[in-house]
């Protein structure tokens, strides 16, 4: 699970202590100004300068392990499993039979690790741009990597913007595990990549985003979803869930279906919403966060954030 990424700006984080007395404080003016998430540290397990970014995990008191890149949390071994079951089983649930998947970002295998569950899927590929992530968390996050020994699995390290422009209506799901629209995952918020995502979707296909913080990201979430109804998805719907270590303690995805039909013409199966499942999840799955009901109570908004999904884009 990804998010964050560019918090210190390039080059930045390399300089700076990120830990005082102990405790890692994730400070962020550009992301989420006169706020910061605190976590007491018991050790650093490893620093690295990638091509792309600082890498860095923390062993920590209360959140076990814990990722972080440029100074933003990616996800701790006590809560990750809040946004990886979400991110993953919303859009693949939703899907009558989901075979061919790509997760987009990503590297440290937990969106890997929930997709693997679903029997259905036969094609399983990860597009990540920096190799370093997937090292640190294969290295220190073994719960998450676990995703990464499926034998369907296709690691590809390149820019996702480049890969899916190869892609034409060839996956079912889509789950964009991209860290925030600043530093190297600035490209995954913009229109051309979602243009090529749902180019890339086979008819019918859904797709999950990481959507940012609602307390925090409002105007955000509303421009990007007017973005991707007006790339002609057939549904464009946003859902939220509870994380204690991102931002606010929440997080969203857009979940976004491209139509069955031709393009403008629905078909019986366009009218069924992904805010409902299809298919049910096998009791024999360990999950600790995803549930059918909890599926739908996901996309229940605030008045506050429907209303600003009401009013479309920011410059409309």
């Amino acid at each position: 699970g990804e998010r964050g990424g560019g918090g210190g700006g390039a080059g930045k984080t390399g300089d700076l202590d990120l830990l005082r007395d102990g405790w890692f404080s994730e400070v962020n003016d550009e992301m989420w100004p006169g706020q910061a998430m605190s976590v007491r540290v018991t050790r650093t397990l490893s620093e690295v300068r990638s091509k792309y970014q600082d890498v860095r995990v923390y062993e920590t008191q209360a959140m076990g392990n814990m990722l972080v890149l440029d100074g933003v949390i990616q996800c701790t071994e006590r809560d990750e499993f809040a946004y990886h079951e979400m991110m993953v089983h919303v859009p693949m649930l939703a899907h009558a039979r989901p075979e061919r998947v790509l997760v987009v970002g990503g590297g440290d295998g937990g969106s890997l690790r929930e997709v693997a569950r679903h029997e259905c899927v036969r094609e399983i590929v990860l597009c990540e741009l920096d190799e370093a992530v997937i090292e640190a968390s294969k290295a220190h996050l073994p719960q998450l990597a676990a995703g990464f020994a499926d034998e369907r699995v296709t690691v590809v390290v390149e820019d996702a913007a480049e890969y899916v422009k190869r892609k034409r209506s060839h996956f079912d799901v889509v789950v964009v595990d991209a860290s925030d629209p600043i530093g190297p995952a600035n490209v995954l918020f913009e229109r051309p990549f979602y243009t090529a995502l749902h180019d890339a979707l086979r008819p019918g296909g859904l797709m999950s985003a990481q959507g940012e913080c609602m307390w925090l990201h409002a105007e955000l979430i509303a421009d990007i979803a007017a973005s991707c109804r007006a790339l002609g998805f057939r549904h464009v719907h946003y859902a939220w869930f509870s994380i204690p270590t991102y931002p606010s303690g929440t997080i969203g995805m857009l979940v976004c279906q491209k139509r069955h039909g031709d393009a403008g013409v629905d078909v019986d199966a366009d009218r069924h919403a992904p805010t409902t499942p299809l298919r049910d999840a096998p009791a024999t799955w360990p999950l600790q966060y995803y549930t059918r009901a909890i599926h739908a109570a996901a996309f229940v908004l605030p008045a506050f954030l429907e209303r600003r999904l009401a009013a479309g884009a920011t410059d409309a």
